[in-house]
């Protein structure tokens, strides 16, 4: 961001403004991504063990084998939501060398648009992350109503 000194300090409160605002919107975005991690995992556990009932159950076959079908995307979406990706956040060395002797104002500026950046690399790792949530739940359900229609045929 480039603006003359003058108008970076005329600025202040408005750059503090938006500063608070990028920083806020991080924590709730960091909040959110570990809330979709707890949900996949518990879609897998969920998966895992309707599967493991299905697999020592008689069964109607071709309808057991797609329910196992349905767990396996489960369990594979689940553990894409979850893997372990880089998630991006403030390199504060690099800020600290950058801008230790800086204006408060150019630091604010600065501060915000770095936080800005770091917002939007993080939401496409969001985005994917909840892609894969939502195909997980999916597959659960589908999983669960052929379980529940593979016993049901059989008995």
């Amino acid at each position: 961001m480039t603006m003359p000194p003058a108008e970076l300090e005329e600025q202040k409160d408005t750059l503090e403004l938006l500063n608070s605002e990028a920083a806020s919107r991080l924590t709730r975005q960091s909040e959110s991504l570990a809330k979709i991690d707890t949900k996949a995992v518990l879609l897998i556990g969920f998966a895992a063990t309707a599967a493991q009932f299905l697999a020592t159950r008689a069964h109607h076959d071709v309808l057991a084998y797609c329910a196992l079908a349905a767990y396996a995307v489960t369990l594979l979406t689940g553990v894409q939501t979850i893997r372990v990706a880089e998630h991006k956040e403030l390199e504060l060395r690099p800020m600290l060398a950058a801008h230790v002797r800086s204006p408060k104002s150019r630091v604010l500026a600065e501060l915000a648009a770095t936080r800005a950046s770091i917002f939007e690399q993080n939401k496409r790792r969001h985005e994917c992350m909840a892609r894969y949530w939502t195909v997980s739940l999916w597959s659960l359900i589908a999983g669960l109503s052929l379980s529940t229609a593979a016993l049901l045929l059989h008995t």
